[in-house]
């Protein structure tokens, strides 16, 4: 959400911006900045480690995004071959992690599919193409989200971590005229 005054935050999926400190004299001197360097900065480190844990939230989402999309690709393959297969042929299904178990498959106008929650749906070959070509298509744009997410992400985690260091910088040099002044 763009604020019309500059009074709300900008999101991008739900991630909060983070607003970069350009003047800390007028930052430190708003009302929520009162309870001192300290409490800024603690403050900040707060916002910083919600951008980090959503960074390792997305993170995982790509990567099952990344596996999900070369699984669906091969079962494409598979339904492909089976519409044009004209006679039975031999091939190994992986049972389990390094199992594999030798099968002879007959000619076939149906296929069955894992839906997830362990559960298994039959369908025609056509109907199958289109589901997986469905969940192709949303996977692939959920990945483009998910990296314009992380990006976007860094950027925050960034810009927080500067203003950390502009607050941490500006109160040791306040401190320092404090005792040259005294």
């Amino acid at each position: 959400m763009e604020g019309d005054g500059g009074d709300t935050l900008k999101t991008f999926s739900g991630i909060p911006e983070a607003v970069f400190v350009d003047n800390v004299d007028e930052f430190m001197n708003l009302p929520e900045n009162s309870g001192g360097v300290e409490k800024v900065l603690r403050k900040l480190d707060e916002q910083h480690s919600k951008y980090k844990f959503m960074e390792y939230t997305l993170a995982s989402k790509r990567r099952r995004l990344r596996q999900q999309i070369p699984d669906l690709a091969r079962s494409l393959e598979m339904i492909e071959k089976l519409k044009t297969q004209k006679e039975e042929m031999g091939t190994q299904f992986l049972l389990s992690d390094q199992v594999f178990v030798k099968a002879n498959i007959a000619p076939t106008k149906t296929v069955c599919l894992w839906l997830g929650a362990n559960v298994m749906l039959e369908y025609s070959l056509e109907d199958a193409e289109k589901l997986l070509t469905t969940n192709m298509a949303t996977a692939k744009k959920n990945l483009s989200c998910v990296e314009h997410d992380l990006d976007f992400l860094r950027d925050q985690w960034t810009t927080t971590e500067v203003n950390m260091a502009r607050v941490y910088n500006w109160d040791v040099k306040r401190r320092q005229a404090a005792k040259a002044s005294s």
